[in-house]
């Protein structure tokens, strides 16, 4: 029989800021001084648990464990996920949603949105050449919110590309935040949400033709597990789902380019081919940050390494930290793509975007598309443009979320190659 042991606590309101404070390293921070992978605390006014590492992992994303119901903080409810999306559900009904999305990931829908992003860059990179420097962070914003919107399906006129732009980059900037960045954040959902219900309302009258193929009429027209079609405000919520973290790929677009700069050697092999670029983006992924932690409940009562998981407990794990953890990566804090050719393809190990199955688990469905995407970009900052790295800020905090270089790479004199 395990002996049963007590869980190391971080006690107080105050760990509340400390977490928002801290962001990126608060579970790091708190797993090195308890020497364990896993701790208690107040996370968001409730008692909950932290995890980290690749047991840990495994353990989270046990359906037998852990549930998704109820799990994501309202903050994030509010602004990241929404409310009734794939991340909150379990069961047949998760099973069914994620189905919907994972229908979306064929060879030809991801060679296809390859090309539309490809595209994309030959079109702004000309007229780049005609500017002094430019931003690079917003306009691959700009390039991704066109490239979403062409793939799924959505109508997008010139003249709405910066508000959609704006309103889906509050989404996933303004999610962690609990200034006035928050409410905007929520406003910009809540005004998303009211124009694509409507949009679905249209598709589902037959007023609006389009390409059965396309997101927008597949999920438009999708039942759920009973054979009845979502209601059009989910439809709407699963439909920025795919909208928004599309533009998020700008984070990763925005890293990508300040490790080409900052680690030239390596950034010379992607020239070699895809193999190269896929290992260079994967380090990227591992390296920098992008989502800090994911959430579940746990679903019963268990006990795991001698610690007692009660039902309904909120629990955190460390995506940020088990990509980082020196027990499953060796000098975690080098950036060295080429640990990618012996990396055993865990799906618990390197979890940037979460972990476990795809199919069965909560694995995000987008991350095929996100290294499709990053492929692109990394071709064209290396092989396709010239360029300079003006004088500029190029550090990045992990207290904020998401984390990005401060001056959201400048380039100058750019030109096509």
């Amino acid at each position: 029989m395990t002996e049963h042991k007590d869980m190391p606590k971080e006690t107080g309101l105050i760990e509340n800021f400390r977490l928002l404070r801290e962001g990126y390293e608060y579970i790091m921070n708190r797993s090195d001084k308890f020497g364990t992978p896993v701790f208690e605390t107040n996370l968001l006014g409730e008692t909950g648990i932290c995890l980290i590492g690749k047991e840990a992992a495994e353990i989270f994303y046990d359906n037998d464990r852990f549930k998704r119901e109820n799990a994501a903080p309202k903050l994030a409810q509010k602004t990241l996920f929404g409310e009734g999306g794939v991340q909150g559900l379990d069961g047949e009904h998760h099973l069914n949603r994620k189905a919907m999305f994972m229908s979306l990931m064929s060879k030809e829908s991801l060679n296809e949105v390859q090309a539309i992003f490809a595209e994309k860059w030959e079109r702004y990179s000309k007229s780049w050449e005609t500017e002094v420097e430019i931003v690079l962070y917003d306009e691959v914003k700009k390039m991704l919110t066109e490239t979403a919107f062409e793939w799924t399906g959505v109508s997008l006129r010139d003249d709405e590309l910066e508000e959609w732009t704006d309103e889906l980059s509050d989404m996933f900037e303004g999610a962690a935040n609990i200034s006035w960045k928050h409410w905007q954040a929520r406003r910009s959902r809540s005004k998303a949400e009211e124009w694509l219900e409507a949009l679905v309302e249209k598709v589902r009258a037959q007023e609006i033709h389009l390409d059965e193929q396309r997101a927008l009429y597949q999920f438009s027209f999708h039942t759920n597990p009973t054979g009845e079609l979502l209601d059009p405000s989910i439809v709407a919520v699963e439909l920025l789902n795919l909208l928004r973290p599309i533009v998020a790929i700008s984070v990763y677009v925005d890293f990508t380019s300040l490790a080409v700069y900052q680690y030239p050697e390596e950034a010379a092999k992607v020239k070699k081919g895809k193999e190269e670029q896929q290992r260079f983006i994967q380090e990227v992924r591992r390296f920098y940050p992008f989502f800090p932690f994911a959430a579940a409940r746990v679903k019963q009562d268990f006990e795991w390494n001698g610690y007692i998981f009660e039902k309904d407990t909120l629990t955190l794990l460390d995506l940020y930290g088990t990509n980082h953890h020196p027990e499953v990566w060796e000098q975690p804090e080098i950036f060295a793509p080429d640990r990618f050719l012996s990396w055993s393809g865990s799906p618990f190990d390197f979890i940037p975007q979460g972990g476990g199955e795809y199919d069965i688990g909560h694995r995000c469905a987008g991350e095929w598309m996100t290294l499709d995407l990053l492929r692109v970009a990394v071709d064209y900052l290396v092989n396709h443009l010239s360029y300079t790295i003006p004088k500029q800020d190029l550090s990045y905090s992990l207290n904020d979320i998401p984390s990005l270089p401060e001056s959201k790479m400048k380039l100058a004199d750019v030109k096509r190659i």
